[in-house]
């Protein structure tokens, strides 16, 4: 279905800029790619939802989102962190050592930043990383398979729960994304582009059209519940019909649950994309 819903502030200040290594989840410079993403105390996430380990830790796995989906390891990270006065020494030590074990898990290591006093407790995380055959959103040809990894829905459900003054699960997606380094890495030689679900399936497919200028046939209707819910850092991918049986044995040898939604066509069509900021 078309698309003619004016711009959303967040894009149009990207769009705003020159440079040619905007637009996917980070930029590649050679073997190197630079990716940075923000955690803000009242637009991401509230203190009272969430400990300071949980706070700490999905900070840095959103951000080491950016690298593994784009098939490369991180390397080193700096944060940049807005510190509010009534924090204690021991809410910082349970929020910095949250951090560097989330790195270290991922072979990274936070070697710098900055801190600020501030009236809220905003994370903002630069994630620098290596790859030899990075996965760009650019490279869908006509016919493509689309496809996404694991159950989405969690995030935006137990979000809502949150809003609602509700418990959810500790081990809720909201809190604790599930990052597909191993299906990513094995099946890299198969997938013509990826990138990770932030903004919700409708609005990420979309993007990814946008930027190969195609359009999509769905293969199965999908609900709002599902496409509308951000934060999933599941990942989107595309590759050929005639790699589908590669693809499904690495979903299968990696546990990565793969469900395949769409194919790319040569039209206008685009999913009815509601932004999750301002």
């Amino acid at each position: 279905m078309p698309s003619h819903k004016p711009i959303d502030k967040e894009q149009y200040l990207i769009n705003r800029l020159s440079s040619k290594y905007i637009g996917d989840d980070a930029a590649v410079i050679g073997d190197t790619l630079y990716s940075m993403d923000a955690f803000f105390e009242d637009v991401h996430f509230k203190r009272k939802w969430m400990s300071m380990a949980q706070i700490g830790r999905k900070a840095m796995l959103i951000n080491l989102s950016d690298a593994i989906a784009m098939n490369a390891k991180p390397q080193f990270a700096l944060v940049t962190v807005s510190i509010p006065k009534e924090m204690t020494e021991t809410e910082i030590d349970e929020l910095t050592l949250s951090m560097e074990n989330t790195a270290k898990e991922y072979g990274c290591e936070i070697i710098g930043g900055d801190t600020i006093g501030g009236e809220k407790l905003h994370l903002s995380i630069t994630i620098i990383s290596k790859s030899d055959t990075a996965l760009l959103r650019k490279g869908l040809k006509e016919g493509d398979l689309l496809a996404f990894t694991g159950t989405l829905g969690e995030s935006k459900r137990d979000l809502d729960a949150l809003y609602r003054g509700e418990k959810i699960d500790e081990n809720s997606r909201f809190y604790e994304p599930t990052l597909r380094a191993e299906f990513i890495a094995k099946a890299r030689p198969f997938l013509h582009t990826g990138m990770d679900i932030s903004d919700g399936l409708y609005c990420d497919t979309n993007k990814m059209l946008d930027i190969n200028k195609y359009g999509f046939h769905p293969f199965k209707e999908i609900d709002d519940a599902v496409g509308l819910s951000g934060e999933e850092y599941e990942m989107l991918v595309s590759f050929t019909p005639e790699h589908y049986e590669e693809v499904m044995r690495v979903s299968e040898a990696t546990n990565t649950p793969l469900t395949v939604f769409a194919k790319v066509a040569k039209n206008d069509d685009r999913y009815r994309c509601k932004s999750h900021h301002f």
